[in-house]
């Protein structure tokens, strides 16, 4: 009998404990929860310092052929309203604010390439993104913010009128010119279709051809921002192909980008390659499969991604 009452007497205090650390970690949970909910841009501002500076031309000129690409390629579905210049970024503390704000759930992002109206997305963070595609596109911004901005970094406040209403985000930027905003850095301009060189058939008598293929990723503003592509190149004599070669190359500003090749057939009639490539803004991600020899990508993110085969004749 004083067996069973002893083994009572444990369970009832197993149970506590179990309930006491129940509540302990739903405190801690709401706890992180309060403290983000603090973060606000009023947090910010004390961290940043006023600059009587005015905005660098450079960010100007930006801020003026986005307007235009935005307005000829989406119409009235989001427009620049107005900005505002906060000043720069003077603590280490202001850096993790930012990172924070841009991140969060509630505030706007933009997907897609203008150029294909169909692909282009607009709205909170947390109604685009749910689950494992909301940690990926979080921890995405959030990196892109521990690299790319520093303290010194200049901040502004960009006013929006979308199709769901008023809303604004963080620009930030140095003399150089804009380095993020979550619709300006979410969105590309891109022609899907990429575009072809080949080499002159009159350089024949070198013995050699080549086939270029490659896309290319723009801001918003118009200017390069990242690039994937391959080239493939045979040597011959007559209608025999002797030897085939193939590179690849894949970048990115403020994204990622991957890129493989390999040569399938070497000599013969003719020379083949296969490829894979992609690139994506940081909300995705980008994965190469080995043996289906691809790039795929995951997420949800301004994307291009091309797989594929090419053969090139003498």
């Amino acid at each position: 009998m004083k067996k069973l009452v002893s083994t009572f007497k444990l369970l009832a205090v197993l149970s506590v404990l179990t309930l006491n650390s129940c509540r302990d970690e739903n405190n801690e949970i709401a706890r992180q929860e309060t403290v983000q909910a603090k973060v606000s841009m009023a947090d910010l501002k004390k961290e940043i310092t006023p600059s009587s500076q005015p905005v660098p031309g450079t960010v100007q000129a930006q801020l003026e052929e986005s307007k235009k690409n935005l307005e000829y390629y989406l119409k009235s579905d989001v427009q620049i309203t107005g900005i505002n210049a906060l000043g720069k970024l003077s603590t280490q503390k202001s850096i993790d604010l930012s990172q924070s704000l841009i991140s969060d759930q509630d505030q706007f992002i933009a997907i897609g390439n203008i150029m294909d109206y169909s692909t282009v997305k607009i709205g909170k963070i947390g109604d685009l993104y749910s689950g494992e595609d909301l940690a990926t596109a979080q921890k995405g911004l959030k990196e892109m913010i521990t690299e790319e901005i520093k303290t010194g970094t200049n901040v502004m406040e960009i006013s929006w009128n979308g199709k769901d209403g008023k809303f604004t985000t963080l620009c930030f930027y140095n003399d150089n010119g804009i380095i993020w905003d979550n619709i300006f850095g979410g969105l590309v301009m891109m022609d899907t279709r990429g575009k072809v060189e080949t080499s002159n058939d009159s350089a024949a008598k070198v013995a050699s051809k080549w086939y270029k293929q490659w896309w290319t990723a723009k801001w918003l503003w118009g200017s390069k921002r990242g690039e994937i592509g391959y080239q493939i190149t045979i040597y011959y004599s007559g209608s025999t192909v002797s030897n085939t070669d193939v590179s690849d190359w894949g970048n990115i500003s403020l994204g990622k980008a991957k890129s493989e090749s390999k040569v399938t057939k070497k000599s013969g009639a003719y020379g083949q390659c296969k490829y894979a490539l992609g690139l994506c803004t940081p909300t995705g991600s980008l994965s190469f499969n080995a043996s289906k020899f691809s790039v795929s990508f995951s997420g949800l993110g301004s994307n291009i991604v091309s797989n594929g085969t090419k053969s090139l004749y003498p």
